[in-house]
């Protein structure tokens, strides 16, 4: 559990942005935070070492392996999401899959393309 202090006007906006979202403020920052790392990663070259100094932060809601994926079901959100390969925002209401793991953690989903990647044997979150 993390807490911390924050300006009222960010406060306003993240309580505003997590309803726009239908998510709570405590998974909108979340996840913020949890891709900040991911992109931390992929911008910097030395990535791993980052992610290392930040607690070992990954991109928690991706398995660490497609390996770890043992199928992908298809469904209609029923909250917005983001896609665990590509970052798309996924809209409540729409078509994305999420990852049936032999992992403890998160359930990843991912969008319709980035499910046609895995279809045509390619990795996107390599």
């Amino acid at each position: 559990m993390l807490h911390t202090r924050v300006p009222e006007r960010l406060e306003t906006e993240l309580k505003e942005r997590a309803a726009d979202l239908g998510v709570s403020v405590s998974n909108l920052v979340r996840n913020v935070l949890n891709h900040a790392f991911g992109l931390v990663g992929d911008i910097v070259a030395d990535g791993a070492q980052v992610a290392r100094s930040a607690g070992g932060a990954r991109r928690p809601a991706a398995p660490v392996s497609s390996r770890d994926v043992l199928g992908w079901q298809p469904l209609v959100l029923n909250k917005n999401a983001v896609c665990a390969a590509c970052n798309d925002l996924l809209a409540r209401g729409t078509d994305a899959a999420v990852a049936i793991t032999d992992v403890a953690g998160g359930r990843p989903m991912v969008c319709l393309p980035c499910l046609e990647e895995i279809r045509r044997g390619r990795d996107p979150f390599a």
